[in-house]
Parts: C-alpha cells; sequence; structure tokens
C-alpha cells in the first residue's frame, strides 16, 4: 500500500508517494479538475489519499476518491509540524503521508454528498437574504 500525500494549492498541488519507509515526489499536479483526474486515475485502487484541510480540500477528494482506496484529510491547526514549518510547500505533503503511515495524522470528518449540499443551499440562502437586506 502507497500512501499519496497531496499538499494543495490554488493552481497547483505537490505530492509524494510513501512506500516502505521512503519518499519519492511524484512533482506537482496542477489543480484544474480535468488534469487532477488524469493524475487520480494513475494511482492504484490500494493507494491511500492524504490532503491537508484547506478550502479546497473536499473538492480534491472528490476527484480522487474514486481512483484509490480511501482519502484523509488531516486537520492543519492540529498537525503542528505543518502549522510551524518554515519550507512549507516543499515539507507538507512529506509530513502528511509520514503521519499517515505512523497512525499520528488527526483526520477531519467529510461531510457526504446530501450534506454538502444542504450547506450549498443554506450559504445560497444567506447570500440571498443578505443580498436582499442591502
Amino acid at each position: 500500500m502507497r500512501i499519496i500525500g497531496l499538499d494543495i494549492h490554488r493552481a497547483f498541488a505537490e505530492a509524494v508517494a510513501w512506500e516502505d519507509g521512503r519518499l519519492r515526489r511524484l512533482g506537482r499536479v496542477d489543480m484544474p479538475r480535468d488534469l487532477l483526474a488524469a493524475f487520480a486515475a494513475k494511482l492504484s485502487p490500494n493507494d491511500v489519499g492524504v490532503i491537508e484541510a484547506t478550502g479546497n480540500a473536499t473538492s480534491a477528494a472528490a476527484v480522487v476518491a474514486p481512483h484509490v482506496k480511501k482519502v484523509g484529510i488531516g486537520n492543519p491547526k492540529q498537525v503542528r509540524i505543518i502549522a510551524y514549518a518554515k519550507i512549507k510547500t516543499t515539507i507538507d505533503a512529506d509530513v502528511l503521508a509520514q503521519l499517515y503511515a505512523s497512525g499520528f495524522l488527526p483526520e477531519v470528518w467529510i461531510a457526504d454528498e446530501p450534506t454538502q449540499a444542504l450547506r450549498r443551499q443554506v450559504t445560497r440562502r444567506n447570500q440571498i437574504v443578505r443580498q436582499r437586506s442591502r
């Protein structure tokens, strides 16, 4: 089983693979949905994906999830190594993969699709109410 660590940003993601106690850089992955899906299609169904919780983490997890066994989203506030790192982009993916491999990754809950749809509906309603109140 490989553990794929993804440190995602708006335009790209840094990817690493943790396998047999060694890290191997997979390089940068562009974040448009079709390019991320092409990267995910190259992964094995036995792989585990690990992503740091950011604004677009659930979207990235939804694209990667059909191609791997599991996708975990790590809580960056609880992963102090990441929170205080000086060279964040180059080590985030490494740390995520290593923490998951050792069983110490604090994960966040990922909402299922009906819950996400309800959240979008509530957010949209709040936007409309604020706009009408103005």
